[in-house]
């Protein structure tokens, strides 16, 4: 799934292409060191340097039936949790009849959000609550089957014609094609999981942010809180889903990696870690007593982390 959170003073360097860049891959001076370490493709051990391509492989199969396959993984209620995803980040800058005009809004960037939901899901947001009619949205993926469902969902869409969504094709990992300091909210919404370093991919949100801006994950987790929940969910994750997968889009294989992805995610607490280790600071953190760091969905089915890149 696709992440369930002033003024960008840089300009990203896109394509000049319409909307989007193609990231070139790097090289390593190291590929027979690089050949022999190994990941897991779900419950499988690959090579690291194969994982990128059959997680690719996966989301080009799924990419038509991305919201489906969300729908299925989650009960329906992604669609819940992304919009409070978005609330809670509450993106965009008010303005009042007495605000100034030439104020510029957000710059968002959209990790692994090829098909544009959440990004749709933001604009909303700051035109209807905030009036913000200026702050941007950079929709990042590494698949161009996924962006190419975003364009579409966007193709008629007055966010298109006003220039306030854009399309970079590039891994998470190394986000070269964007400037440091450069943007106000990085999101990134039931896409991390897939990720094969993802410690590399915080490095790079802590990078392109600038200070005080926030990162922003809505991830499934690996287990429930209650346990007999939990063992319901996971019946129903690894006995229907991939079922379901094989009857609605006659790909089994690709379900199946992705109940499997969820398992191999590193706990509340783990991921929490993950993201102080790479510099940010855990909102609400530092006093006895105080909130966990994340919040939990529905359960802790699903679950959204912040972090805030200090000033």
């Amino acid at each position: 799934m696709a992440g369930l959170l002033p003024r960008a003073s840089k300009r990203l360097r896109l394509a000049s292409s319409p909307g989007w860049q193609q990231q070139q891959p790097a090289t390593s001076q190291h590929v027979g060191q690089d050949e022999n370490k190994t990941t897991h493709f779900g419950f499988e051990t690959v090579a690291e340097n194969i994982k990128a391509s059959r997680v690719a492989s996966v989301f080009s199969s799924v990419a038509s039936n991305y919201d489906t396959m969300n729908d299925l993984m989650s009960l329906g209620i992604h669609r819940l949790w992304k919009d409070h995803f978005v609330r809670s980040l509450d993106p965009g800058i008010a303005t009042s009849p007495f605000a100034d005009q030439a104020k510029q809004g957000q710059t968002i960037l959209d990790i692994a959000g090829g098909t544009g939901d959440i990004a749709f899901r933001m604009l909303d947001y700051c035109t209807t609550v905030k009036k913000d009619t200026t702050t941007s949205v950079i929709v990042s993926d590494i698949n161009p089957d996924m962006l190419a469902e975003g364009r579409k969902r966007f193709s008629t869409s007055p966010y298109q014609s006003a220039g306030r969504v854009s399309f970079l094709e590039a891994n998470a990992e190394d986000l070269s094609a964007v400037e440091s300091s450069s943007i106000d909210l990085y999101t990134v919404a039931f896409g991390i999981r897939n990720f094969t370093h993802k410690e590399k991919a915080l490095a790079e949100a802590f990078r392109v942010l600038k200070p005080g801006g926030v990162f922003a994950c809505l991830e499934f987790t690996p287990r429930l809180r209650n346990p007999l929940m939990n063992a319901f969910y996971k019946r129903w994750s690894f006995g229907a889903i991939p079922l379901i997968g094989q009857i609605v889009a006659a790909d089994r294989d690709s379900y199946q990696y992705l109940v499997e992805s969820i398992e191999r995610f590193p706990s509340q607490e783990q991921f929490k870690t993950m993201i102080q280790d790479a510099g940010f600071i855990i909102p609400g953190q530092g006093s006895e007593g105080g909130p966990r760091g994340w919040e939990d969905l529905t359960m802790g089915i699903a679950a959204i982390h912040k972090g805030v890149k200090p000033a």
